[in-house]
């Protein structure tokens, strides 16, 4: 093989694990709360969401709710003209959403069935028992060329009910994970291989969130096989008031490597 064949396989190798590197989405939920707090316009989203993408940030995540206690209706309709990597919404598939969803096309809706008084999201979709009602909502979004991903707990079997209701990706619910990393993180992410070994057996795509951070996000990402992309929000806004956005966006991105 001579030089140039040589650096033509360098640079092939370099491009593909640049594309295959996992995703990272920052969920700027919280940045929204900290804005309503006090009324007006500080911190400012669209700014955040800019930002964020500057410093290496690959999407951004929102997840308005019904009371819009922290990202509002409004603020998804004006995000997409600031943000030139992946616009990904998540939330419970109200009508409402629905509509805004429709009328905002992000490159990614996620799908939550999160209850309009909770805290934050606390489960991932029964699949099996809701799968009818995912579907006609999924070919809904996919008929605007809207990629779905439907946000669900590691077990293989809810992965295979979920490649039947259409959805193009699963987002892994990784609380359970977060919480017992600390103490055993072989026997806490042994579900979520498994539910990802699933998904790829499946052909369907692989995302994660919730509860994911600085401390866990390395074991995670180097055992799932296939790991799309991650959305991180709480752990991300809360590491980045001590350290900042220009910092810890590039420490989470070296950590997904």
């Amino acid at each position: 093989m001579g030089p140039f064949a040589r650096l033509i396989r360098i640079i092939c190798a370099i491009f593909v694990k640049k594309i295959e590197m996992t995703q990272l989405s920052v969920n700027i939920n919280k940045v929204a709360t900290l804005r309503n707090a006090r009324g007006g316009n500080q911190p400012n989203i669209i700014q955040v969401a800019t930002d964020l993408q500057k410093f290496g940030a690959q999407g951004i995540t929102v997840h308005p709710r019904p009371d819009e206690r922290h990202i509002r209706y409004a603020d998804v309709r004006e995000l997409p003209a600031c943000i030139h990597t992946e616009f990904n919404v998540e939330g419970n598939p109200s009508k409402a959403f629905i509509d805004l969803v429709l009328e905002v096309k992000p490159a990614q809706v996620t799908l939550v069935p999160d209850a309009p008084d909770a805290i934050t999201s606390n489960a991932g979709w029964d699949a099996i028992r809701e799968q009818d009602f995912l579907k006609g909502i999924i070919q809904e979004f996919k008929n605007e060329g809207i990629r779905t991903s439907i946000f669900l707990d590691p077990d293989p079997e809810q992965v295979s009910a979920a490649l039947d209701t259409g959805t193009d990706r699963i987002e892994l619910y990784t609380e359970a994970y977060a919480t017992g990393y600390p103490s055993n993180p072989e026997a806490a992410i042994a579900p979520y291989i498994q539910a990802a070994q699933k998904a790829q057996e499946l052909s369907l795509g692989l995302n994660a969130g919730h509860d994911l951070s600085l401390e866990n996000i390395a074991y995670f990402a180097q055992n799932i096989p296939d790991l799309l992309e991650v959305s991180i929000g709480h752990a991300l806004i809360c590491e980045s008031l001590y350290l900042g956005f220009e910092n810890v966006v590039p420490m989470y991105l070296n950590k997904l490597q």
